[in-house]
């Protein structure tokens, strides 16, 4: 959800309770006042009936308790009723000739005295009715609301939109950004402080990271150099050392321990350099690799080894399987798999690769157990004896599968299961 979108939501939301409980309170405080104003009505028409009492009274022998022939009611009471009477006000319905239905009324009762007699007086008025009250002011309320709401999503879109364009250019830029390509990322000018400390920011971690990445990969290509050539010379030098010179057997053999270390270290300085080359981004060329093609060609190139080791190498198509990536990469990391399969499948048995579209997978026999999931694609972990591993071929895999977000899984079902999966 967009930040616009999101602020919006939460806006509605707090407007949708701050309106509710201002409309209860608004209706109850309206009520209060429409009470106070009839009854202050109802005060000055007790008043006025007094007043007019003295001009006619014969209105004080008007005995009317129903309110079919008026409005008031003049009723005679004791002296002592009179000053024991209190003003009240109730509420009630009465039916209403032109509505033909019952409808609220206030009916106002006092004591008035008039010439030494006493008599209890009562007007009635009509009232406001409380339910089409609630419905006009929910309706209107409503209204409100939605206009509100409205205005809200109108600002937002036109002025806060305006507003936060220099954020949105910048998180545009960052989402295309990549670090391996250069690419340029123009800070947008605004008068707004904080935008101008986020590019600021922005701007000072791009230059950071751009000088880390660089510093890497002159490394890698220095250590890629400077360490291959002088181990590739040292190996050399010891194979003419064995051709020159008359050597015992165990001379031999620790000469031979020796090459065989150097050419461990040399395929691990390899294995170590193409990890960091590709944790760093510096595959950038990509396209449609056909996981079908790739896998003939990888396992021509096995064959002699599948052949020594008496494994039969079978591909079972049963659909297209293409994904971009880098194809280099592509072929190192079915490279892997199938010679991890060879190196570790026993002789007589066959290693199948089932390709289906979307996945690739790999099966071969090997030891007679589960391998550590846990720690199967942690480097330097080799599950195997052999001395000519790095301990770092599934690592390498795990690393590329990840770079492109596919999915590399192990399962063990009578053999062992490597698949790639989108």
């Amino acid at each position: 959800m967009k930040l616009l979108n999101y602020t919006s939501k939460y806006l509605a939301l707090i407007l949708l309770l701050l309106i509710t409980i201002w409309a209860v309170l608004f209706y109850y405080a309206m009520l209060d006042e429409i009470y106070d104003s009839l009854d202050d009505g109802l005060e000055n028409q007790k008043l006025l009936m007094v007043k007019r009492a003295a001009e006619d009274p014969s209105i004080l022998a008007q005995d009317d308790p129903n309110f079919e022939k008026h409005v008031y009611n003049f009723t005679s009471i004791s002296k002592q009723t009179f000053s024991e009477f209190e003003e009240s006000y109730r509420d009630t319905s009465m039916y209403m000739l032109n509505e033909k239905d019952y409808e609220p009324v206030r009916i106002y009762e006092s004591a008035v005295e008039y010439n030494a007699d006493y008599y209890k007086l009562m007007i009635i008025t009509s009232m406001v009715e409380e339910d089409d009250l609630v419905k006009d002011l929910a309706l209107y309320l409503i209204g409100l609301y939605i206009i509100l709401v409205a205005s809200i999503l109108l600002l937002n879109n036109l002025l806060l939109k305006r507003i936060w364009k220099p954020f949105y250019g910048l998180i545009s830029q960052l989402r295309d950004f990549k670090i391996e390509k250069n690419t340029p990322v123009i800070l947008p000018e605004t008068n707004i402080e904080e935008f101008n400390l986020l590019n600021a920011t922005v701007d000072k971690l791009i230059k950071k990271s751009t000088d880390s990445y660089m510093a890497q990969k002159h490394f890698i290509e220095n250590a890629s150099h400077e360490l291959q050539t002088p181990l590739a010379i040292s190996i050399n030098k010891l194979e003419l050392f064995l051709e020159n010179n008359d050597l015992n057997e165990n001379q031999l053999g620790d000469i031979a321990t020796v090459l065989d270390n150097l050419g461990r270290l040399t395929r691990l300085n390899k294995s170590l350099i193409l990890l960091s080359k590709i944790e760093n981004h510096q595959f950038e060329n990509e396209q449609q690799v056909d996981f079908s093609r790739l896998t003939q060609s990888i396992i021509a190139d096995f064959k002699d080894l599948a052949d020594h080791k008496k494994i039969q190498l079978v591909i079972q198509s049963d659909g297209i399987f293409k994904f971009k990536m880098n194809e280099d990469l592509a072929i190192i990391l079915l490279t892997n798999l199938i010679k991890n399969a060879l190196v570790h499948g026993k002789k007589n048995n066959a290693v199948t690769i089932e390709i289906q579209s979307g996945s690739w997978q790999i099966s071969n026999a090997g030891i007679d157990q589960e391998l550590d999931k846990q720690s199967l694609f942690t480097r330097f972990k080799n599950s195997s004896s052999l001395k000519r591993s790095t301990g770092l071929g599934l690592a390498i895999t795990k690393v590329i599968t990840d770079k492109y977000g596919l999915t590399l899984d192990y399962q063990y079902k009578n053999a062992h299961n490597f698949k790639i999966k989108t």
